[in-house]
């Protein structure tokens, strides 16, 4: 495998309501989410520019597409400081389950949430 190339490139994070769900991260994240139907499911697209080695992901709501707590964890970026999405989350519809907590000096920041569709998602940020 090409060694410039992320190993991971796409996402899809399970919703039982995408309405719900696209308020929820377009809250949190201060972004807009562009929406469509493609292949018998909804998806509400994460913004992404340049998608060149850069991953992205969407918001999936189909009978395939189950919301969870167990399983992948995704760490979405809060740079410079994830207090700033983690601080709407609760107002959003969602819980905080592990607070802004340092993992080291070098490394930054974490801090696990769970979404408005029952997800386990997490933040990370250098502050």
């Amino acid at each position: 495998m090409d060694g410039s190339v992320n190993i991971i490139n796409w996402f899809e994070i399970s919703v039982s309501d995408i309405a719900r769900a696209k308020k929820f991260y377009e809250a949190i994240f201060s972004i807009e989410m562009h929406q469509v139907e493609m292949m018998g499911m909804q998806m509400a697209f994460f913004p992404a520019e340049n998608m060149n080695g850069k991953v992205s992901g969407a918001l999936t709501q189909s009978p395939n597409h189950k919301p969870s707590t167990d399983g992948a964890v995704i760490y979405f970026n809060g740079n410079p400081d994830l207090s700033a999405a983690l601080g709407k989350i609760e107002a959003a519809g969602g819980k905080i389950v592990m607070p802004k907590t340092l993992i080291d000096e070098q490394t930054g920041y974490m801090a696990f949430f769970i979404d408005s569709e029952g997800n386990k998602v997490a933040l990370h940020s250098g502050k």
